[in-house]
C-alpha cells in the first residue's frame, strides 16, 4: 500500500504537463532559498547538471538534424530561410529603435563607481564581423566541443549538400540518428522542473534582490523595452505574415520556450527546447532545423535592447547630446553588433564599449557600465535570453504557417 500511495501523487504530478511542473519548481526554489540560503546554494548542482546536459547534446543534435534535413531535402522543397532571416534582422533593428525611444522618454543616469572588468571588449565592428567569419571556418570537431553554432551550421550544411547524392541507406542512417538524438533530448527536457528548481534556489540564495534595488529604473527601461517587443512588435510582425490572431502562437512560444530560457540564461541550452516546440507545432523540419540554431546566433533583439539602453544611460549620465541621426546609427550598430554577441566572450554586455565609442565615451568609463551590467545580469540576461530564444520559434512558425 505504501508503494502505491507514493506512486499515485508522482503520477498525478507527471500528468499536469511540463510548464506547470516548471512553475512548481520555481515556487519551491524560492521557498527553499528564503527558508535556507545555504541549502539553496547547494541545490545549484541540479541546475548545473541540467544546463550542462542541454549544452552538451545541443551542438551534436543541431549538426545531425541540419545534415539529415538537407541530405533528404527534395529538389522541390522550399526552406523559406530568406523570410526568416529578414524577420530576424528587422525584428532586431526594431528592438533597438524601441530601446532608443524608451531611453529618451525615461532617461536614466548611472553612478559610475563600479570597478571596470578586466575583459577585452571588441575594438570595432570589423572585429565582430571578423570573429563571425572565423567561426564559420572553425574546425568542425572544435565547433562541436565549443558550441560554436555558426561553425556547426556551416559544416552541417556542407555535409548535407554532399550527402544529397548518397545512397538511400546512408540518408536513412542520418534520419534515424536524428530521431534517436531527439528522443534523448526529450528525456533531458523532462528534467527541466528539477533543473530550474535548483537554478532558482541558487540564484535567489546567492544574490537576493537587494543588489538590484539601486538599479530599479534601469531594469524597468530594459524590461519595458523587451515587453513591448514580445507583446506588441513581434505579434504585429507575425500578423503581417499569417494574417490572423498572432497571440496564441506568441504566448505559447513565451510559455514553452521563454520560461525555460529565462532560467537557463543560455540560448544554446534552449535550442533543444525550441526544436521540440517546433515539432509540436508541426513546422517543416527542413526549415526549423536550420532557422532555430541560426536564430540562437543572430536573432538577438534582447541583446540589441541591452546594448542600446545601457549605452544611452551612459550618454545621459555624461550629458552628451544625441541627435536623431545618431540614434538611428546607434540602432543600426546595435543590430549588427547583437548578431555577433555570441561570437564575443562575455556576450552582449561587452559590446557596450563599441556602441559608446560612437559618442566619444572613453573605454574605461564604458567598462564601468559593463560592470553594472553584470550586477543586474540576474534579471537582464534572463529576460534577454527569454526574448531572444522564444522569438526564434515565433518567427520560424510565422514563416512556416504563412506558406
Amino acid at each position: 500500500m505504501t508503494g502505491s500511495t507514493l506512486v499515485s501523487p508522482l503520477q498525478k504530478l507527471l500528468r499536469i504537463g511540463l510548464v506547470p511542473q516548471i512553475v512548481i519548481g520555481i515556487l519551491l526554489g524560492i521557498l527553499v532559498a528564503v527558508a535556507s540560503p545555504e541549502l539553496g546554494k547547494q541545490l545549484s548542482l541540479l541546475g548545473t547538471v541540467f544546463v550542462k546536459a542541454l549544452k552538451a547534446i545541443a551542438p551534436l543534435l543541431v549538426f545531425v538534424l541540419v545534415a539529415s534535413a538537407i541530405a533528404n531535402k527534395q529538389a522541390s522543397d522550399n526552406s523559406a530561410m530568406r523570410p526568416v532571416l529578414v524577420l530576424y534582422m528587422f525584428g532586431t533593428f526594431l528592438a533597438a529603435l524601441v530601446a532608443v525611444v524608451l531611453s529618451f522618454a525615461f532617461p536614466t543616469t548611472l553612478v559610475l563607481e563600479a570597478s571596470p572588468e578586466a575583459i577585452a571588449a571588441p575594438e570595432g565592428i570589423s572585429q565582430v564581423l571578423k570573429t563571425l567569419l572565423l567561426q564559420v571556418v572553425d574546425n568542425p570537431i572544435n565547433a562541436l566541443i565549443a558550441g560554436n553554432y555558426i561553425g556547426v551550421l556551416a559544416w552541417a550544411v556542407g555535409l548535407g549538400i554532399a550527402l544529397q547524392h548518397a545512397s538511400k541507406n546512408t540518408k536513412l542512417m542520418f534520419s534515424d540518428l536524428s530521431h534517436g538524438l531527439s528522443s534523448l533530448v526529450k528525456f533531458i527536457i523532462r528534467l527541466a522542473p528539477l533543473g530550474i528548481f535548483g537554478l532558482v534556489a541558487d540564484t535567489i540564495a546567492t544574490t537576493g534582490f537587494s543588489a538590484l534595488a539601486s538599479y530599479g529604473r534601469l531594469i524597468a527601461v530594459l524590461l519595458s523595452s523587451m515587453a513591448i517587443i514580445a507583446f506588441v512588435v513581434n505579434p504585429a510582425l507575425v500578423y503581417f505574415k499569417i494574417r490572423r490572431n498572432p497571440y496564441p502562437l506568441v504566448l505559447r512560444c513565451l510559455r514553452e520556450s521563454g520560461v525555460t530560457a529565462f532560467f537557463t540564461r543560455s540560448s544554446a541550452a534552449n535550442i533543444p527546447v525550441n526544436l521540440q516546440l517546433c515539432e509540436k507545432l508541426e513546422l517543416k523540419e527542413e526549415l526549423y532545423s536550420v532557422s532555430i540554431p541560426l536564430g540562437a546566433t543572430i536573432n538577438m533583439a534582447g541583446a540589441a535592447i541591452t546594448i542600446t539602453v545601457l549605452t544611452l544611460a551612459t550618454v545621459h549620465t555624461l550629458g552628451v547630446q544625441v541627435d536623431f541621426a545618431s540614434a538611428i546609427l546607434l540602432s543600426l550598430l546595435a543590430t549588427v553588433s547583437a548578431c555577433g554577441a555570441s561570437g564575443v566572450a562575455g556576450g552582449s554586455l561587452l559590446l557596450i564599449p563599441l556602441a559608446c565609442s560612437l559618442f566619444g565615451i572613453p573605454n574605461d568609463v564604458a567598462m564601468q557600465v559593463v560592470a553594472i551590467g553584470f550586477i543586474i545580469g540576474v534579471i537582464q540576461d534572463s529576460a534577454e535570453t527569454a526574448l531572444n530564444s522564444s522569438t526564434d520559434v515565433v518567427f520560424t512558425a510565422a514563416v512556416s504557417q504563412s506558406e
